[in-house]
């Protein structure tokens, strides 16, 4: 009775094997699609690899800087799309705004904006930690290479800049913070590039 068991199961995973392999095959048969370049008669595919970035391994001191290191890698992965985002709805509106004829019109999609960003954000950044908040400021600044206190004060007037200011400074933030890959914030520079490369 234990020997029809077991050749039962055999015959049973072969046929499993045998379908997920011809199943292999089928998708192996379609094939892929290449970007090709010719090269004296010769068409040659080509694939553009990515860049991948080689960090020394961090050796931590303790199990609370380990634990710092893994609470900014979730903290980094939350707020840098964000940061994007952002800087994709600042070009965007830079751009619009280029084309409008007069300060009138301006101000009106200005003030269209600012509503439709807060509609759009406000339900998002209250989720985030007031650590996460002070972190998206930094990338804001990666991302857009200006301060947050100068987006807003280009896009809607020094009176709101410092209304806001004021009120992140009320938190122990500032808007004015601005971000150093290269030394204070070495370590989230590393992890935002790991991430942006998906090798982390």
């Amino acid at each position: 009775m234990k020997h029809r068991i077991y050749i039962l199961l055999f015959l049973l995973l072969a046929c499993i094997l045998k379908t997920s392999a011809q199943q292999n095959i089928r998708q192996s048969e379609k094939g892929y699609m290449l970007p090709v370049c010719v090269y004296q008669g010769d068409t040659i595919p080509y694939i553009t690899l990515r860049n991948v970035y080689i960090y020394p391994r961090i050796k931590f001191k303790s199990k609370k800087q380990e634990r710092y290191y893994w609470k900014l890698v979730r903290d980094v992965k939350k707020t840098l799309p964000l940061a994007k985002e952002i800087r994709r709805a600042v070009v965007e509106t830079y751009e619009y705004m280029e084309t409008l004829p007069d300060n009138k019109s301006r101000e009106r999609h200005i003030k269209a904006v600012e509503k439709g960003l807060k509609e759009q954000y406000t339900a998002r950044m209250k989720k985030l930690t007031f650590s996460q908040g002070k972190l998206l400021i930094k990338l804001v600044n990666r991302e857009c290479n200006q301060s947050s206190y100068q987006l807003v004060k280009a896009f809607m007037g020094p009176f709101k800049a410092g209304f806001y200011q004021t009120f992140a400074a009320l938190f122990g933030a500032s808007l004015k913070k601005e971000y150093h890959p290269e030394d204070d914030d070495k370590l989230i520079e590393r992890i935002a590039v790991l991430v942006e490369n998906g090798q982390l």
